[in-house]
């Protein structure tokens, strides 16, 4: 058994739990912060809800093993905190508790919201504190109270931190693991004085989950091919669902891709980067990207390489496109099914980046278009009942 070492509430502490053991249970069994309360014990109702690090986290599904260096703070370590005082408060004056016994988590997840939001905005303190559960208030005091405290900053001229002070995204406590595949994010000086500054974005490589190969030919020359692989625009509109939102930077750039499979719709945002090999004739995009409704992440890369056909007429382009999900969309993302999907998305860039190569119209990809991934699977169905049949009749 080693020795785990936080820092609890700006404390040092050294402690000897068993690998399985949840952070919540550290705190409340071998701390003794019985603040942070446990309810369902699954990571739904929000009740256990701390810090790590300065980003809320389901403390009952979390590996204390896993924060190993971070610093984590529970509702005890915000006593003396400006904005948790009053939020306490606004909780008395606005009637946003019964039994209590949610409200630890509440309050966590209130404060993120307070750094975070512009304004105090219904909608968004509701999508915001929909992870913590209550069974007394029916949350109309709850989101008064929020807002409350929102409203009465901000009229005070204490504006949003950036990102509610986080210096890191991706997973909870991922800082402080040996190895790690995040995003790091580290802000400008214009940025602690000022919303919405702009950043300075490194993407680390990652090793992705799943891997899928596919190769195709155009009909130009690699030069031609190279010269439109090194257009991030001309790329992207070859792409179902993807949108650019930021290309002044040709190596880093900022997008949005849409996807619609049924009922569920998501449309991550995030940013990639781009490396060419001196030659241009091989190259990378890699990136992360998150959507906030399905609460699901991915990291991606795409390797290609170009290689001259019928004496330099033609172009065989090798991709190898791997990429990691996390969240609700991992759930349906079976990868017999992503691959079979992947092959069909593949063959509708190749067609469409053979029309911009002929100079003809591209069917449109922007931003009223989604990947819809349900047609694709209802094409991919066809086929493979094509060719069940075809070999039944053959038989």
């Amino acid at each position: 058994m080693s020795t785990l070492a936080l820092t609890v509430n700006r404390r040092a502490v050294d402690c000897r739990p068993e690998p399985r053991t949840s952070l919540a249970d550290v705190v409340r069994d071998h701390l003794d912060l019985t603040g942070t309360h446990l309810g369902c014990e699954h990571g739904v109702c929000g009740a256990c809800t701390v810090l790590i690090d300065g980003v809320p986290a389901r403390s009952c599904i979390t590996f204390a093993a896993a924060c190993e260096g971070a610093a984590v703070t529970t509702i005890e370590g915000l006593d003396d905190d400006e904005i948790a005082a009053e939020l306490r408060a606004a909780f008395t004056r606005e009637h946003a508790l019964q039994c209590g016994y949610c409200t630890p988590g509440m309050l966590v997840s209130a404060r993120d919201l307070v750094l975070r939001l512009p304004d105090a905005d219904e909608k968004q303190v509701r999508i915001g504190m929909s992870g913590n559960l209550c069974r007394c208030t029916g949350y109309v005091g709850i989101v008064r109270a929020v807002m409350s405290v929102i409203a009465d900053r901000r009229a005070r001229g204490i504006g949003p931190e950036a990102g509610g002070g986080r210096t890191m995204l991706g997973p909870v406590g991922s800082g402080h693991g040996a190895t790690q595949a995040d995003v790091r994010v580290a802000a400008t000086p214009a940025a602690a004085s000022a919303v919405g500054a702009r950043q300075t974005v490194t993407i680390s490589d990652f090793t992705p989950s799943v891997t899928i190969e596919q190769a195709f030919e155009a009909q130009h020359s690699p030069a031609l091919v190279a010269a439109l692989f090194n257009d991030v625009a001309a790329v992207a509109a070859c792409l179902p669902g993807v949108v650019l939102t930021n290309a002044a930077d040709p190596n880093l750039i900022e997008g949005e891709i849409r996807v619609q499979v049924g009922p569920i719709a998501a449309q991550f945002a995030g940013i990639a980067r781009i490396e060419r090999a001196d030659d241009v004739m091989s190259g990378r995009i890699i990136g992360t990207g998150n959507d906030r409704r399905s609460r699901s992440s991915t990291q991606g890369e795409i390797r290609y390489r170009l290689s001259p056909l019928a004496g330099g007429a033609a172009t065989r382009v090798d991709l190898t496109i791997g990429y990691t999900l996390t969240g609700l969309l991992a759930q349906v993302g079976r990868s017999g099914l992503v691959r079979d999907l992947a092959r069909r998305l593949v063959d509708q860039f190749a067609g469409n980046l053979e029309h911009k190569l002929s100079g003809e119209a591209v069917v449109p990809t922007g931003a009223d278009q989604h990947l819809n991934g349900l047609a694709l699977l209802l094409g991919l169905i066809t086929a493979r009942l094509r060719r069940w049949l075809g070999g039944t009749s053959r038989r």
